[in-house]
């Protein structure tokens, strides 16, 4: 995919402002096309990458299948996404558990995976069903558990106006879709629904 066409990006908004009944020329708004498309450059990132690149250095464990860990689990990864309904954000946290199966990857590298996919256009059930499909794919492992746990300005700042409200989504595959199995990660990830800052 082409980078970002910063220039159309500008245009649009000025358009969009000039819409609105405002004065695009105005000095509080002269430079607000240029900083949008900025934003956006940043927002959008994740278009033209593929998140399964983050994994492709993943090691196999040398170890017999008896003795490989049971679990691997990062919580409380902060992330931002653009609901693609209204264009507004979405901020909360990710958990990722997967049970490997002879693959790990550095602990760094699931953040980049949830980042990546999340600065695209996104609805919050379809990041959360990418992140767990990108894992499955990319690691091969036994079972794997993703939550977001997130608060939609679409919520908070307009329509419902609901500000503490937040929205919870949760994916699995493999052995971690085990009611059993996937009932001990939630518990270990623990304060799902919490609440975070929109």
């Amino acid at each position: 995919m082409a980078p970002i066409d910063t220039g159309r990006v500008e245009a649009a908004v000025a358009e969009i402002l000039a819409a609105i009944g405002e004065d695009p020329s105005r000095p509080g708004l002269l430079e607000t096309p240029a900083r949008v498309a900025a934003s956006y450059a940043d927002f959008f990132s994740g278009l033209d990458v593929d998140p399964l690149e983050h994994l492709a250095s993943a090691a196999d464990l040398d170890l017999p299948q008896d003795k490989l860990g049971e679990l691997v689990l990062l919580r409380d990864i902060d992330f931002r996404s653009i609901c693609e309904h209204h264009l507004l954000p979405f901020t909360g946290v990710a958990h990722v558990a997967y049970v490997p199966s002879r693959r790990i990857v550095g602990l760094g590298k699931i953040p980049r995976v949830v980042e990546t996919l999340a600065s695209r256009p996104q609805l919050q059930e379809r990041l959360t069903e990418e992140i767990a499909e990108t894992v499955n794919v990319g690691l091969e492992p036994d079972g794997v558990l993703v939550v977001l746990d997130a608060s939609h300005r679409c919520v908070s700042a307009r329509g419902a106006r609901q500000v503490r409200s937040t929205t919870v989504t949760v994916a699995t595959r493999g052995s971690l879709s085990d009611p059993v199995q996937r009932s001990g990660v939630l518990a270990l990830i623990g304060g799902v629904g919490a609440g975070h800052d929109g």
